[in-house]
């Protein structure tokens, strides 16, 4: 029994060993199986995906998904997309080294169809197979099992954009990208200053993006990166907007050197430190809104364009008679000063405007006052062109700073109403006092200075003038014997004036006719001068000495209107109340609506022309 024990030992040992060395070529022949059969397999999928007759899922072109397509049905689907598809624009800032990832909506798109492409569709389906399949065949496999070979094809050569197309879409994409930049600004309402804060604009480049279209530079998915660059906005501070509305108001008003309008500025006032906080705290392109006293000019731009010089304001006409070089002067001296534009408030100065009477400006000799007597100057009778304007002035109801009369009576125009002038001495100005521009127009024709001012008449008011004559002084004659004259002769050395005191009223109505105010506008004091008489020896001398009326001098006595004897009244025309000699009546404001018609014309004066004040030397 132990023998037999043993051999049974024996025989499950060597048993042992038998199942023990069969049992160890099994996993080998296994896993050499599996391994082959994933190598075929993975072999198989390589030759698959590289020579099969479909596209790779996830394959682009020109952002049309062609995955699982054929060559033929990849160009159809392409080709049936044309129409629709369109390059969408990226912007990233133009100062980084590369775009950003993009945003999932494009910034702005244009259609392919705007850009007249020749696109050969065979070639973008080749050229995508050609990109798809880059690389090694034992790759090719892993690439499509994975999908980290899918592909964007944008086209390359199979796309040509004409440059004119290109130039045209982006340009028309430039500007609707860029923003203009927002300089600070602000606006008024009748309590408060709205302050618009600066805002930066970007500025996008329509040649790069022309030169990107014609290369075709989008990507696969139809794509393409656009630089911009910042284009800052102006800032201001609560300092600075201050200054620049703070202060007088003005009207609008006419820049005659470039003949046109000059806006209107309008005062503001407001707390500075409390606006500069609320300005600090705001967002560009914020508004803050900050309390504030407004006052507003009476004339705005637009107002001004439809009423600029509309109207003759005052005109008046003077017949102009003597020496040839006297109606030459009085030509010159208006001539200088035609078209002249004077703006609300500015005052206008004769002698400036006129300037120095001289040889070289072609003035010549005529007869003039100095020291009282009648002699030729230069630049001889110009009084008259100051006489004119002055009257014209008058009937456009202006301010009329300077004036002075005559010595002796003028006899172009109504005592009272002369304006003398000489240079270095009398002036003649007057101030703009209207709210609007006016414009002196002057004419020489037949003799006869014609002087008109220009302007707004906003309430269709009128002025007349009327003068009194409220005394006189009579001349003398002397006669002198002078030793060189032939015996028995006699000649006039001085020839007379008659004094008189005058004053004017400037009296104005509405455009209804109804009186507003009558004011004394200035008294004239004309003086006096003796008639001189020069006799030979032996001629017999008048007793006592003569007196009469005046008589005109030489050179400035040409004229038609006749010196009174005796002290008169002006009489008053129709519904005129009478000049009397009492205080002027108090001036009452009347406002009127403004019309589109020109006021009707002042009524003439019914006697001749006002102000007093010696004539200096040299005076016309």
């Amino acid at each position: 029994m132990e023998q037999t024990t043993g051999e049974v030992k024996k025989q499950k040992a060597g048993g042992t060993r038998v199942q023990k060395g069969g049992g160890s070529s099994v996993p080998l022949i296994v896993l050499g199986v599996a391994l082959a059969v994933l190598v075929g397999a993975y072999g198989g999928l390589c030759a698959l995906a590289a020579y099969g007759g479909t596209f790779w899922k996830g394959t682009h072109i020109l952002g049309q998904d062609v995955g699982g397509l054929t060559r033929e049905e990849a160009a159809a689907a392409v080709e049936s997309a044309l129409p629709d598809m369109k390059i969408g624009l990226y912007l990233y800032d133009g100062e980084m080294d590369a775009a950003p990832n993009r945003g999932e909506i494009p910034d702005a798109q244009i259609p392919l169809s705007d850009l007249a492409a020749d696109i050969d569709v065979p070639a973008l389906v080749e050229g995508t197979e050609a990109l798809m399949k880059h690389g090694s065949v034992l790759t090719a496999g892993w690439r499509w099992l994975t999908n980290s070979g899918a592909t964007h094809y944008g086209g390359g050569g199979a796309v040509q954009v004409p440059a004119s197309s290109a130039a045209k879409a982006a340009q028309e994409a430039a500007d609707a990208l860029s923003l203009p930049a927002r300089d600070t600004s602000y606006e008024m309402s009748d309590t408060a200053i709205s302050i618009h804060m600066a805002q930066d604009g970007r500025s996008v480049s329509a040649q790069a993006l022309r030169d990107s279209l014609e290369k075709g530079a989008w990507d696969g998915d139809l794509a393409l990166d656009v630089p911009y660059f910042d284009a800052p906005g102006q800032a201001m501070t609560a300092q600075e907007i201050h200054s620049a509305v703070y202060g007088e108001v003005k009207n609008a008003s006419y820049d005659a050197s470039t003949g046109s309008i000059v806006p209107e500025e309008t005062g503001a006032d407001f707390d500075v430190p409390a606006a500069q906080r609320a300005m600090d705290a705001a967002a560009p392109g914020d508004t803050v809104t900050i309390n504030a006293e407004i006052q507003y000019p009476a004339v705005t731009a637009e107002e001004l364009k439809a009423v600029l010089f509309r109207d003759v304001l005052g005109e008046c006409s003077t017949h102009v008679t003597g020496t040839a070089p006297r109606i030459n002067n009085v030509r010159l001296a208006i001539k200088a000063f035609d078209g002249l534009v004077l703006n609300s408030g500015e005052t206008f100065s004769y002698n400036d405007a006129v300037g120095r009477r001289t040889v070289e400006k072609g003035y010549g000799p005529a007869s003039a006052y100095i020291s009282g007597e009648t002699v030729d100057v230069i630049g001889g009778g110009i009084c008259q062109g100051s006489s004119t304007l002055y009257l014209a002035c008058l009937r456009a109801n202006l301010e009329i700073t300077e004036r002075y009369a005559h010595r002796y009576t003028p006899s172009y125009i109504t005592w009272g109403l002369d304006a003398t002038v000489s240079w270095g001495g009398p002036d003649y100005k007057f101030t703009n006092n209207t709210s609007y521009p006016i414009k002196i127009d002057t004419e020489f024709v037949n003799n006869d200075c014609i002087i008109r001012i220009l302007g707004t008449n906003a309430d269709g008011s009128y002025v007349k003038m009327t003068t009194e004559t409220l005394s006189s002084t009579p001349f003398e004659t002397i006669r002198t014997e002078d030793p060189s004259m032939a015996p028995g002769t006699e000649t006039v050395k001085t020839t007379p004036y008659t004094g008189y005191k005058v004053r004017s009223f400037r009296n104005v109505y509405t455009a209804g006719g109804d009186l507003i105010s009558s004011n004394l506008e200035a008294y004239s004091d004309y003086k006096y001068r003796n008639r001189v008489i020069l006799y030979g020896p032996g001629a017999a001398p008048s007793m006592g000495g003569e007196t009469g009326a005046g008589i005109p001098a030489e050179g400035e006595g040409t004229g038609t209107v006749p010196a009174p004897e005796t002290p008169v009244v002006t009489p008053v025309e129709p519904n005129e109340q009478p000049v009397v000699d009492v205080p002027p009546v108090p001036s009452v404001p009347v406002e009127a609506p403004v019309v589109d018609i020109p006021a009707e014309p002042a009524p003439e004066e019914t006697n001749p022309p006002t102000v007093v004040v010696p004539l200096q030397p040299g005076e016309a």
